[in-house]
């Protein structure tokens, strides 16, 4: 689940008081309410308001005529349990989130529907929505000027609501920006009004096709970062070449993706976690950050090439039989790499793995790779290291074939523990034993491939650290 999206705009309670501005109208016409001095242009009045955070705005309607006028037009209605409800102990009462809905039902009642800047409805800690409002809440603030959107619906809701697109139509998403959606459906159409302006695009847990979400995309020409995350029903994911702002794509937990396919010309950045997939186009692509959550990447995840790509970080989440040889074909596909972090879990080998460990023995029976050379590779990181016999080839592979390297970190601690905090991290019995033997492995069959212009960079166990050991 993502976090909840940052907003700039002031967000803060509303206020639970006689003669709040979301009680009916003739309560705001009270005569004996105090009346402002203060002789200011209303658009003084407007702007004031605006910076005040809910709770302060809905306070200052009740006070003064010019506040309870441009409270019809306040442009920032910023809705979620804590705001409305106040008491974050009751987040999951049915009867409480009755409360909620008929507060934000006042409060939007209250409201012109006129110069909404931001809207959000945070609600993913309710027992459940009454979806029959939402269609009416957002057809009311989402109007021409609207600059943000944020919909988030509790997890258990199954995704049951339908984001109406038809709020985004009739030059109302003209002006749009940021689009935040969390467990919910979207289907959009050819019927879409053009989403000139929008910039930023997060979906979270929503029901949406790999062609709906092409179709939306191609309604999106100005987006420059693009977030799919736990979306089950992509099963291609198509960048469309007209998205030339485009320059960062997170894809996250989309389990039945098979194919990534961009044809973004300038998207630098792309970060990736889920199983092995197609990836097609990315040819501009200068970082990659991927989680990999399958035991098999092969060249099928690979077709094609990255002839832009720089910067390529790997974390692994893999069994201890994992290949890591196979890795190799990142590489070739990168011609242009120039620094490569890898990142595995895996110090501890269990039992009925060791066959897959290094061994003294192995030294003269390593594998040799074809020799493709990566001559612009020039910082290489792994983090975690294991004394697995395919991860010592791959590094052996990397040293040989390249000429430009000027830095090699191999780190073998526990979590990094003692060299990233200063602390020590207390090792077990057979955390410790491990850690030596990669160290062993590193001394034995790595240590003496490694230029001497390079810097070695050989991270292990201080002194403190084995004197933790339990």
């Amino acid at each position: 689940m993502a976090s909840a999206p940052t907003t700039d705009g002031p967000i803060d309670s509303v206020a639970k008081r006689k003669g709040s501005p979301c009680q009916q109208d003739g309560d705001f016409q009270d005569d004996k309410r105090p009346r402002s001095s203060v002789n200011l242009p209303e658009g003084i009045f407007w702007y004031i308001h605006s910076l005040m955070p809910l709770r302060d705005a809905a306070r200052a309607a009740c006070v003064s005529h010019s506040f309870l006028r441009s409270w019809r037009c306040y442009p920032y209605l910023l809705f979620n349990e804590e705001i409305v409800l106040l008491d974050k102990n009751t987040f999951g009462n049915d009867e409480t989130t009755r409360n909620l809905t008929s507060k934000v039902n006042h409060i939007l009642q209250n409201h012109s529907g006129i110069g909404v800047k931001k809207l959000e409805f945070v609600f993913f800690s309710c027992t459940s929505v009454d979806f029959s409002y939402l269609d009416s809440w957002l057809h009311k603030a989402v109007t021409s000027g609207i600059e943000e959107v944020t919909l988030m619906l509790p997890t258990n809701s199954n995704a049951g609501y339908n984001f109406p697109c038809s709020v985004l139509s009739d030059g109302n998403g003209n002006s749009i920006q940021y689009i935040y959606l969390s467990h919910c459906a979207i289907r959009p159409t050819v019927d879409l009004g053009c989403l000139r302006t929008l910039t930023n695009l997060h979906l979270c847990s929503v029901r949406i096709t790999g062609c709906e979400l092409e179709c939306l995309l191609s309604k999106s020409p100005a987006l420059e970062l693009l977030k799919v995350m736990s979306c089950k029903e992509i099963v291609q994911l198509k960048i469309p070449c007209l998205l030339k702002r485009l320059h960062t794509l997170y894809v996250n937990g989309c389990e039945m993706l098979k194919v990534v396919e961009s044809y973004a010309p300038n998207l630098t950045t792309f970060d990736f976690t889920g199983h092995a997939v197609q990836m097609l186009g990315l040819l501009q692509m200068k970082n990659f950050d991927m989680l990999m959550q399958t035991q098999i990447v092969s060249t099928q995840t690979v077709l094609g090439k990255f002839l832009s790509l720089k910067h390529l970080h790997i974390s692994l989440n893999k069994p201890p039989n994992y290949d890591y040889v196979s890795l190799v074909y990142f590489l070739d596909a990168a011609p242009s790499l120039e620094t490569f972090i890898l990142l595995t879990p895996y110090i501890h080998l269990p039992q009925g793995h060791m066959g897959y460990a290094w061994t003294a023995g192995d030294s003269a029976q390593l594998r040799q790779m074809p020799e493709h050379r990566h001559d612009n590779l020039k910082k290489f990181e792994v983090s975690g290291f294991c004394y697995v016999k395919s991860l010592v080839e791959l590094i052996c592979h990397i040293l040989e074939t390249t000429s430009s390297l000027n830095h090699v970190k191999l780190d073998t601690s526990y979590r990094s523990g003692c060299h990233a905090s200063g602390r020590c991290y207390p090792y077990g019995t057979e955390q410790m034993r491990e850690a030596c033997n990669a160290v062993l492995a590193i001394k034995t069959c790595i240590i003496g491939k490694v230029p001497p212009k390079v810097e070695l960079d050989l991270v292990q166990p201080c002194s403190r650290c084995r004197a933790l050991v339990q």
